[in-house]
């Protein structure tokens, strides 16, 4: 396992040719806090997507524990960077840190990273979902930075529901297990719950799958977005390598399909933490902690600035 020795922003400034491409503007922070997401185009070098691409394809030539739907139309990886020298290099070095930090306007640390690799041909659809509910933590202040290492025209890129990160709702997570299918093993979860333990633990980092959780049916159904389209503002974008999309972590977001593609797409979703994202153990958890958390015994409610040595600070606005 690798880890990734994430650089302060002082020293990726002194970098050479490691700097964004250009500013991002007040224009596009206003979009991202009043819509929950903004497309900003243009801001990543090219040799950074080189990095994207070589680190993408060696992930999905070496899975792992973390890694669900292998040779399936969608194959996803939690913690990619992990294991692939050129995402741990991407996470520790290139400027996306700083590229949330500015539209956040506050320090930022790193949580973790996805892969979702998507073969060339017909494009599968990922599921309207937020990503709150799938991890230990809450806060307004949880970004994903979404890159592609190939065009993704507008039918097989991103889209959200405009405004939902002010919804106040956490909805249900579009996976894992009913409980009704094995009432012995939920009740057994409950009780875990109850009782304060940690629902996936650190060993589901060597073996994982959407199914080692539960659904939470005390958490409301997500809405039928796609059957009731135009009841909803919904925002999507012609995407080019270079480009980010930004987008809170409490916003209702999907990435279309149905269109074929001469090439794969192959996206990489990095999520970062602001100040106010604490530690609560969640009964619809779906995805491990970070594996170095574990050993920290976190409390809920506990600040992730609380685990300096998990999660550093690397961006912050100038003094």
């Amino acid at each position: 396992m690798i880890s990734v020795m994430l650089t302060p922003n002082e020293e990726r400034k002194a970098m050479s040719g490691l700097g964004i491409m250009r500013e991002v503007t007040e224009n596009e922070r206003k979009k991202f806090h009043r819509d929950g997401a903004v497309h900003l185009k243009g801001v990543l070098g090219s040799e950074w997507n080189d990095i994207l691409e070589e680190g993408l394809e060696y992930s999905q030539s070496n899975p792992d524990g973390m890694s669900a739907g292998v040779d399936m139309p969608l194959r996803i990886d939690q913690f990619p960077a992990s294991h692939s020298p050129m995402l741990a290099k991407l996470m520790a070095e290139s400027p996306i840190a700083e590229i949330v930090g500015s539209v956040m306007q506050v320090p930022v640390r790193f949580y973790m990273d996805q892969m979702f690799y998507k073969p060339a041909g017909e494009i599968s659809q990922s599921a309207w979902h937020q990503d709150t509910c799938y991890y230990n933590v809450e806060g307004h202040q949880l970004v994903r930075a979404w890159i592609c290492a190939d065009p993704a025209p507008r039918e097989v890129s991103l889209e959200v529901v405009r405004g939902s990160h002010l919804w106040n709702i956490t909805y249900r997570p579009p996976v894992g297990m009913d409980p009704d299918s094995d009432p012995e093993a939920a009740h057994q979860l409950e009780e875990d719950f109850a009782s304060g333990k940690v629902l996936i633990g650190k060993e589901a980092h060597e073996q994982w799958t959407y199914f080692d959780s539960f659904m939470d049916p005390s958490l409301p159904s997500l809405p039928e977005i796609d059957r009731f389209r135009d009841s909803f503002e919904i925002l999507g974008w012609d995407y080019s390598p270079g480009d980010v999309i930004l987008f809170h972590g409490n916003i209702l977001h999907s990435a279309r399909g149905g269109s074929t593609l001469p090439h794969p797409r192959r996206a990489h979703a990095s999520l970062w933490a602001g100040p106010d994202v604490r530690y609560i153990r969640r009964r619809s958890q779906s995805i491990p902690d970070p594996i170095a958390l574990y050993d920290e015994k976190p409390r809920d409610g506990q600040p992730l600035s609380d685990f300096p040595n998990v999660f550093p600070i690397v961006w912050e606005p100038a003094l």
